[in-house]
């Protein structure tokens, strides 16, 4: 079973910088190691790792306001979850997701996935609350992704959710057969990526930036980002050019 480690943390982040400045990789899948051997997505942190030590009040004070990346390759304390969550991705993420999928797992699912999938066997939930440690709700914005009455059920309970109930919850976007699980991602996956990748990095920047503003800026937000985007499409500079620029869009 797939649990969070210092190590782990530190793995992950490695690998979104990665993925981010790769020009030729224009969508992630992100799915549990082992998924072959019937490993789980991830069950969250690994809460009984001896090697995580206990911190003082300071060090738990700058480990909130201070980022690791910076560090050298082994950091003086546990911390690169501060990285992993605070990263902001430019590129679109496909979480196929199999077995358990819980507390921190789900955290960095939620953070760096844009579509997800999940097999029938999927469970879904953030259980920490059962042994008195809470606040993922936090950060994983659980509540922009899903209803605020699905999301305070989630929070609340520490129940798991079932692959069924998260689709119905719009936690995730289908239920797929097991032995499909990552080939039906990479087809979402060529789905994305037959789009010119500036047009899908304005839309991701669209769609984060305009979560965090009300209505009527969010509107205006999109408004100019579209006007600039299209005035200035894949290198064409002109109306002509735009559709032209559509024309050409082939299916992959």
């Amino acid at each position: 079973m797939n649990v969070l480690t210092p190590q782990a943390y530190k793995d992950f982040y490695s690998f979104l910088c990665d993925f981010e400045i790769d020009r030729e990789a224009r969508v992630g899948i992100f799915y549990g190691a082992g998924y072959d051997e019937g490993r789980s997505f991830c069950a969250g942190d690994d809460i009984k790792n001896k090697y995580r030590p206990k911190r003082t009040r300071q060090e738990e004070l700058e480990a909130f306001l201070f980022l690791h990346q910076d560090e050298g390759d082994t950091p003086s304390r546990p911390g690169w979850e501060e990285d992993v969550y605070r990263h902001r991705r430019y590129k679109p993420i496909i979480a196929a997701v199999s077995g358990y999928c819980l507390g921190a797992g789900m955290a960095c699912m939620l953070q760096h996935s844009d579509i997800r999938i999940a097999e029938p066997g999927a469970r879904f939930g953030l259980p920490e609350v059962s042994f008195g440690a809470a606040g993922l709700s936090g950060v994983t914005r659980l509540a922009r992704h899903i209803a605020p009455a699905d999301a305070a059920w989630i929070a609340l309970t520490g129940e798991f959710v079932p692959a069924e109930e998260a689709a119905r919850m719009r936690l995730i976007n289908e239920v797929v057969p097991k032995d499909r699980l990552l080939e039906r991602a990479a087809e979402i996956a060529r789905l994305i990526a037959r789009h010119p990748p500036t047009a899908v990095r304005v839309e991701m920047e669209a769609l984060e930036i305009g979560q965090t503003m009300d209505r009527h800026d969010a509107a205006r937000f999109g408004q100019q980002l579209y006007k600039l985007h299209r005035t200035n499409y894949e290198g064409y500079g002109s109306e002509e050019g735009f559709f032209a620029g559509r024309s050409k869009k082939k299916d992959v």
